[in-house]
């Protein structure tokens, strides 16, 4: 365990930015619920969010190069429970995402995350050379890629996208060649198109409703076109608390989830959007301050794969609501409705926070 000098030491920027957020969050929620079969989500998340603290504060004081040097064992674990998933996982919507019993129910490619994070801290600060070569590069994305393909075979692509900047932050503080990124350019560029055919029909309908919504309003397009009148409607001030015409009137979809920013720019408007960014920027700042000031190699991998994460949650939904991204489900941390992901986000910001801690260690 982790002994530091004071309760001082916490990194109290980081903590009270988190309960801000966490906050606008639940406020939201049960704005965008009132009236409807959600409408006790708000009391649900605030539960879920309690429970994030208690987890953030057990994961500050577990020391995480214990954590770091069991990545393998994480890492095995997780992927046996991913095909544990696809074979017993509950089947939602004709995706098999969730395993449980009762009441309870795990997102288990939620958790993943975190183990990449430390997988990518121990391969990288265990390299023996300052740059990554070619079969350091081959080993380590052959690492990330199977989980990431036992999540999309669920389906859950847009999960199984969020690993992918994990690995590029890892990849790319450990130092990559020029010419690696050149030919990881020219993969990518070829293999783009030939994806295509291995899409779902729903996710070949979401990118054309990306490309024109227009083309199916009352279909794929649908979450687009009123996602985007209702960031519109808020104009500079919003419509207030309860008061969003799109959000109560249930012309938004899932106004609590994935769209929830949406709700909230709509009843908040660009004062309520500027100012929830700000929040997001310092936290970000905070994760790069610490991996800057972290004691070690380790320490700096964990954060900036943390503020990747982050950073790539919130583009990619922010993106998504004002239809500058393709929708692919990704929600937004710590405001969006959801057990597993505000878990599972609460338990890096406690890994952030040990990287903090360990520069007091007596």
């Amino acid at each position: 365990m982790a002994r530091y000098r004071s309760v001082r030491d916490l990194d109290w920027p980081l903590l009270v930015t988190t309960l801000v957020i966490c906050a606008l969050g639940i406020l939201q929620i049960y704005s965008a619920t009132r009236g409807t079969r959600w409408d006790d989500a708000w009391w649900r998340q605030a539960l879920w969010v309690a429970a994030g603290f208690v987890i953030l504060w057990i994961a500050s004081a577990i020391d995480y190069h214990t954590l770091v040097g069991h990545a393998f064992v994480f890492y095995f674990l997780s992927v046996g429970l991913l095909v544990l998933v696809l074979l017993v996982g509950k089947q939602v919507f004709g995706s098999r995402r969730w395993i449980g019993y009762g009441g309870f129910h795990l997102q288990v490619s939620e958790f993943v995350k975190i183990v990449l994070i430390l997988l990518i801290a121990r391969y990288m600060t265990e390299l023996k050379g300052d740059r990554l070569e070619a079969s350091d590069l081959f080993k380590v994305t052959g690492l990330v890629l199977v989980p990431m393909l036992l999540v999309i075979r669920q389906p859950d692509l847009g999960t199984a996208l969020t690993y992918l900047p994990i690995l590029g932050a890892g990849v790319l503080f450990a130092g990559l060649r020029w010419r690696y990124l050149v030919v990881i350019a020219l993969v990518v560029a070829l293999v783009l198109p030939l994806s295509w055919h291995f899409l779902k029909d729903y996710q070949q309908a979401r990118l054309k409703s990306f490309l024109d919504p227009s083309q199916d309003p009352q279909g794929s397009g649908y979450q687009v076109i009123q996602s985007k009148i209702a960031v519109g409607s808020g104009g500079m001030w919003g419509k207030g608390v309860t008061r969003g015409s799109q959000t109560q009137l249930q012309f938004l979809p899932v106004p609590h989830t994935d769209f929830i920013f949406s709700a909230f720019a709509e009843e908040h408007g660009f004062v309520g959007v500027v100012v929830t960014l700000g929040l997001y920027f310092v936290l970000l700042m905070q994760m790069v301050q610490n991996a800057q000031t972290a004691p070690d190699r380790a320490g700096l991998y964990v954060c900036m794969g943390v503020c990747a994460l982050l950073l790539f949650h919130i583009l990619v939904n922010i993106g998504m609501v004002v239809g500058r991204m393709p929708v692919t489900g990704i929600p937004l941390p710590l405001m969006s409705y959801g057990g597993s992901n505000s878990l599972s986000f609460f338990l890096m910001l406690g890994l952030v926070n040990n990287v903090r801690l360990w520069r007091f260690v007596s």
